[in-house]
Order: C-alpha cells, then sequence, then structure tokens
C-alpha cells in the first residue's frame, strides 16, 4: 500500500478499526458481567472514548463519501449553473462552522490540559477523548477544500456512486 492511498482513505481504516476494537471491547464487557459476574472498570469507558473518535473521524470520512444527511429541497430549486454556487455556498458555511468548531474545540483541550482532569475508570488524561473533536472537525476542513476543488474542477453533483451497486 502507498502512503498516497494510506492517507486517501486514512478515515476509513481508522473507522474500520475502532469498531472492531470497540465491538470487541463491549463483548468482553458483556461476557464478563454475564457469564463471569465480574465486570471490567475500565472497558465501557474505553469503548465510549473509542465512540467519540469514530464519530468526529467518521464525520470527515462521510465529508469524502458525501454521505452526510442533506436536506435537497433547496439545491433541487436552484437551476443549472446557479445550483454550482449554492454548492459552493454550501460548503463554505460548512467549513466556516467545522472550522470554528476546530478552534473553539481546542481552546478546550488547551484548558482541559491545563487543569489536569483525568478520566474515572482509566485514569487518562482527558485531553484524549477531548481532542476528538478539533482533530475530526480540521479533517473535515481539509476534506471540504477538497470537496470544493472537485466542485471546481467539474466533479458532478451528488453523492458518490458505488461500484458494487452497478455490477449487481
Amino acid at each position: 500500500m502507498t502512503l498516497k492511498k494510506f492517507i486517501n482513505n486514512f478515515e476509513e481504516y481508522f473507522c474500520v478499526w475502532t469498531m472492531a476494537i470497540m465491538t470487541l471491547l463491549v463483548f468482553v464487557q458483556v461476557v464478563m458481567r454475564y457469564v463471569f459476574s465480574n465486570s471490567l472498570s475500565w472497558s465501557e469507558e474505553m469503548a465510549r472514548f473509542i465512540f467519540l473518535w469514530l464519530s468526529w473521524i467518521g464525520a470527515s470520512y462521510a465529508v469524502k463519501e458525501r454521505s452526510h444527511f442533506r436536506v435537497e429541497m433547496f439545491a433541487n430549486m436552484v437551476p443549472g449553473a446557479a445550483r454550482r454556487y449554492f454548492e459552493y455556498f454550501v460548503l463554505l458555511i460548512w467549513f466556516v462552522f467545522s472550522f470554528i468548531l476546530a478552534c473553539i474545540g481546542t481552546e478546550l483541550v488547551i484548558f482541559i490540559a491545563e487543569t489536569g482532569q483525568r478520566s474515572a475508570a482509566m485514569e487518562l488524561p482527558m485531553i484524549w477523548p477531548y481532542a476528538s473533536v478539533p482533530v475530526g472537525c480540521l479533517l473535515m476542513c481539509i476534506r471540504l477544500v477538497i470537496e470544493v476543488y472537485k466542485l471546481w474542477k467539474g466533479e458532478p453533483l451528488g453523492p458518490i456512486k458505488n461500484t458494487a451497486e452497478e455490477v449487481h
């Protein structure tokens, strides 16, 4: 696998592996609790932190795949070339929102680091779960810039077609 392919598909790999790890953790927790009547003190907290990272990195991946939920009513009312400008506007607003969220998230992570907060069960510094917000939003900003570039190059609007669906 080339470095370019890994970087281009980082979010996908990350989401697959974190989902697998989180599923395994929850499964082990259930088995420990109901089969052995002895639960792990840290697994639920770890699964929750992994879920945070999965959600925010997954939001970036959804930008790449053009699979975020959208209300198409207004976009469908805009005809022809004006539709592209409408899409630029939507991507710009989305970028600004993600960038502001990344900035505020970074400020929160810095605050949490200064206070030295730790998680209850694992004693993990709380900057790790909170860092998922700025990291995910910055990745989303990068993906949104790429989407603007694709739109400028003339790629078709709408979701990316799955080639597996076309074969069947």
